[in-house]
């Protein structure tokens, strides 16, 4: 028979053991994050019914859907985690409590064209708070507290949250009677960080259809100059002229006005008129967040408003604001820019229990019971192998303590516990061997994911 060459495709991340650790441990903190402010767990089907994924999608969504037929029916892979929401909260209606905030984290599809830092299949961190017939502006000025809490917890300082409202952008363009070709637009010029000004500019000409004169005034408005405040009087100067672009500007000064109150410092956040966020969804407020040591990342926290998500689902009116963190992206710049903390916690537990011969089993048993109960992980190594291959075998994997135990020290009531970073060896009960390892891992069992100067 012949052998089938082993590999992973193009676009498809797996992780060796150490880096899976620190993934976990990632995702455990996103977790606690988005659980301390009140949103719940959830998960959706990976396959969906096809017409259910592309009810409002469209455009680059449907280009980059991973599509298929079993039998008669019709399936996709879900591409994101709002699309689903939308379809669980009109499912689910009579059964949850308004506003629903639930949490996510869970793998996507995407049929992109894999490149550094992107891939087909990725994890994704979302949150929501959807709203029964409406949702106050306040819902939508607290996400950017969430994030900024987020990234903190996993490390992170140098990051800045940008801000924008679509209604101020939809408001501006029909200013310019561009409202039969705002979603272009949108979609063009959220492409600007990427591609640069002139290729933007060039794209409104080509495909947008925009007058060169035109074309110029939305880049110039886009690029108005100064913190937040100053773009708000900015904004103040087209007041009058549009309601929607009058009620974005509230939306947004709302947002701003908040900032302080959530804890997020102006150092983290700023508004950002080039923010328009290219899926068809989004209605009001969106948000992107970059690292600012590493702006050719691009957006590794992105979301919005959306006002009528649900609408191919349900009669019902049920408005949402949500943002969503590409972990499988953020993980990788991070692992690639040498980020990610060495402190961690990575072996598969704080102890390796290692009985040096058949009579010592039982006693071993014992011991990793009493250590597990003091809440120690432990593993047991039963293979009949040489001493030297067994200390092998836990410097590979990283284990930070071994507790040799032989017939003497099983006799005793002992074990012998060796610190596989100082070779610092002693003999103790397990008692006290239990709270040696539980002191001396207190701060890497604490520590952040990220590490950054």
């Amino acid at each position: 028979m012949a052998l089938i060459t082993p590999r992973t495709l193009s676009g498809f991340m797996e992780l060796l053991p150490e880096a899976q650790k620190k993934m976990q441990r990632l995702m455990g903190t996103l977790r606690e994050s988005y659980a301390l402010y009140g949103f719940t767990p959830l998960d959706t089907p990976v396959i969906e019914a096809a017409d259910v994924l592309l009810a409002k999608g469209g455009g680059e969504t449907e280009k980059q859907i991973y599509r298929f037929t079993k039998g008669d029916s019709d399936l996709a892979l879900r591409f994101d985690l709002t699309v689903p929401l939308a379809k669980y909260v009109a499912l689910h209606y009579n059964q949850l409590a308004f506003p629903f905030r639930r949490y996510q984290i869970g793998k996507v599809y995407r049929g992109e064209r894999a490149q550094r830092g992107r891939f087909r299949e990725f994890y994704q961190a979302d949150i929501d708070i959807v709203g029964d017939g409406k949702l106050d502006i306040m819902n939508e000025a607290e996400i950017p507290a969430v994030i900024f809490h987020t990234f903190r917890a996993l490390g992170l300082r140098h990051f800045c949250i940008r801000v924008n409202n679509r209604k101020l952008l939809n408001g501006y363009f029909a200013m310019l009677g561009l409202e039969d070709r705002s979603g272009d637009v949108l979609r063009i010029i959220d492409k600007l960080d990427k591609v640069g000004r002139d290729r933007v500019e060039a794209s409104l000409r080509e495909e947008a259809g925009l007058a060169g004169e035109t074309a110029s005034q939305v880049l110039d408005f886009l690029a108005c100059p100064g913190d937040s405040q100053d773009k708000l009087r900015f904004l103040e100067g087209f007041l009058g002229r549009n309601d929607t672009f009058d009620q974005g500007w509230r939306e947004l000064s709302t947002v701003v006005e908040y900032m302080g109150a959530f804890g997020v410092p102006r150092e983290n956040f700023q508004v950002d008129l080039t923010i328009a966020r290219g899926l068809d969804y989004y209605t009001g407020t969106v948000y992107e967040t970059t690292l600012t040591n590493y702006p050719e990342i691009g957006s590794v926290c992105s979301g919005g408003r959306y006002d009528n998500l649900a609408e191919y689902y349900t009669s019902r009116n049920l408005p949402g604001v949500g943002i969503s963190i590409g972990v499988t992206r953020l993980f990788y710049v991070l692992q690639e820019q040498g980020l990610l903390s060495r402190d961690l916690l990575t072996a598969p537990a704080d102890a390796l229990v290692l009985p040096m011969g058949a009579g010592c089993t039982a006693f071993a048993v014992e011991t990793a019971t009493a250590l597990r109960q003091a809440g120690v992980r432990v593993q047991v190594y039963f293979e009949d192998r040489k001493v030297k291959q067994k200390l092998s075998y836990a410097d590979k994997a990283g284990f930070p303590f071994v507790l040799l135990i032989g017939e003497e020290e099983a006799a005793a009531g002992l074990v012998s516990l060796k610190d596989m970073g100082s070779g610092v060896q002693e003999r103790l009960s397990p008692a006290e061997a239990a709270r040696r390892i539980q002191s001396a891992l207190a701060g890497a069992r604490t520590c952040p994911v990220i590490r950054e100067g």
